[in-house]
């Protein structure tokens, strides 16, 4: 990493060596302003994380994406596979925004939000850090050979790593399967529930994997977010970005003397101190310019303005800023790219907003018998055979369930007794018949329009076919 700079760069990822090998990054812990405040946010977005399967707002569990079942709860929200379109709206708006929030402010999301940044920096890097040492002591105790105190550290280390991963994977369990569900399977036992035990164990492995080996290699190599900066960041858009203007100057950077005029002797502001790229998680030098692997953690920013002080520099050399800034000190603004994505940003949240208000918590389908045509009957009367299917996407009973005709004048009887209740998050389903007089019919097919009602109340209305013969038309 020593080896860049102004007359030479990189063409391979900052991870790998010159023979193609796996370069382990050992960064420097961080220090200053803005690692404070991402450890605050991490804070708060850890807490959320551990507590969203386990918090119920109107019975629903917060957040959880039961794929097997189809059932989704979002903010309590239930999603059931008959609202799969509502999902569909909130996963667009969830691209847009991340669209919206990229081409403003760059890489932000990752280096602030991203659970795969704030479990790596803010909680195992962390552990590391108190295990191993600071950068310096990591890279003796790499080159160490395996003596008794590296073993100790080691097995240490990898024993902490497990049980967090083993915490995590079940924490991410409960988001899947529901937080009930996984507190039923761990008072019965793990042994009774052997499969779920494995999955468990296999999710604890996949996250010690990435933690404590593959790293900063999940947001370089696996993760495609890195690649859309080229496609959506401008020279306008905000990142973690190196003031070369200053830094470089006439006569480039240079390392810092004491008591040297740098403004009379050329010299940029940049002392070459590489304390940016040591400190860097992802083992990148920030003064090539924005990169692929840079995930804005403005851990650089923390390490310049530390050196800046120390040598009675300006600090600011590495700040959020854009291209444009530098360039021409032209200050952030609203473009009309920004103006189009933020009108289709509000285009679909209105649209789910409308939705979501039109959203029943029964949904009701009423299907005629396939194969089966009308019946003639007494009094000139036609009967036609119906299944129907109720879903109750609430977390209470609904009693004295009964439909009515609301289109025509007929009647509808069940198979099974007339009224009936469909259990919380549960499913009723039926035959029934209806009837209507052929002097009602408009055609051989009318559509009917009926009413679900619970006791007195009109809960849900849904549609169905009549057919009757071809002579009432």
């Amino acid at each position: 990493m020593a080896e860049q700079g102004q007359e030479n760069f990189r063409d391979t990822i900052g991870t790998l060596n010159k023979e193609g090998k796996r370069a382990w990054v050992f960064p420097k812990k961080p220090d200053g302003k803005w690692y404070e405040y991402r450890k605050y946010v991490s804070y708060v977005l850890l807490i959320l994380l551990f507590a969203a399967p386990f918090v119920k707002i109107g019975g629903n569990q917060f957040m959880m994406f039961n794929v097997l079942e189809r059932r989704f709860n979002i903010f309590g929200f239930p999603f059931w596979p008959q609202d799969f379109y509502l999902f569909v709206i909130m996963m667009l708006l969830g691209v847009v925004f991340v669209i919206l929030f990229t081409v403003a402010f760059g890489r932000l999301f990752c280096g602030w939000v991203c659970p795969q940044t704030i479990f790596m920096e803010m909680v195992f890097r962390r552990i590391e850090y108190w295990i191993d040492g600071d950068r310096g002591k990591q890279i003796r105790l790499s080159k160490m050979p395996w003596n008794a105190e590296k073993i100790k550290k080691r097995v240490f280390k990898w024993f902490i790593f497990f049980v967090i991963s083993f915490l995590i994977a079940n924490v991410f369990l409960a988001y899947l399967i529901g937080s009930d569900q996984l507190i039923r399977y761990i008072t019965d036992g793990p042994f009774k529930h052997v499969s779920t035990l494995i999955s468990l164990l296999i999710f604890t492995g996949v996250f010690y994997f990435i933690f404590a080996w593959f790293r900063e290699q999940v947001c370089i190599i696996v993760c495609p977010y890195g690649r859309l900066q080229g496609v959506l960041l401008d020279t306008k858009s905000i990142v973690v970005a190196y003031d070369h203007k200053r830094g470089e100057k006439e006569a480039g950077r240079a390392k810092f003397k004491k008591n040297e005029d740098r403004p009379i002797s050329g010299k940029g502001d940049c002392i070459d101190c590489f304390a940016c790229v040591h400190v860097c998680p992802t083992g990148i030098d920030i003064r090539n310019g924005t990169q692929l692997e840079c995930v804005n953690c403005t851990a650089c920013i923390d390490a310049c303005d530390h050196m800046m002080e120390a040598v009675d520099l300006p600090k600011g050399l590495i700040r959020y800023t854009s291209e444009d800034n530098i360039e021409k000190k032209e200050p952030f603004k609203i473009t009309p790219r920004l103006k189009g994505y933020l009108a289709v940003l509000g285009i679909l949240t209105a649209v789910l907003i409308g939705m979501l208000f039109l959203r029943n918590d029964v949904e009701a389908r009423i299907l005629r018998l396939p194969g089966q045509l009308y019946e003639h009957k007494a009094d000139n009367m036609i009967s036609n055979v119906y299944t129907y299917k109720l879903v109750n996407k609430t977390v209470n009973d609904i009693n004295e369930i009964h439909f009515e005709l609301l289109s025509h004048q007929g009647t509808i009887n069940l198979v099974s007794k007339d009224d009936f209740i469909i259990e919380k998050e549960g499913l009723a389903e039926g035959t029934l018949f209806i009837e209507i007089n052929a002097s009602a019919l408009t055609g051989d097919k009318d559509r009917l329009k009926i009413g679900v009602y619970s006791g007195g109340d009109l809960i849900e209305t849904t549609t169905a076919a009549f057919l009757g013969p071809r002579s009432y038309k």
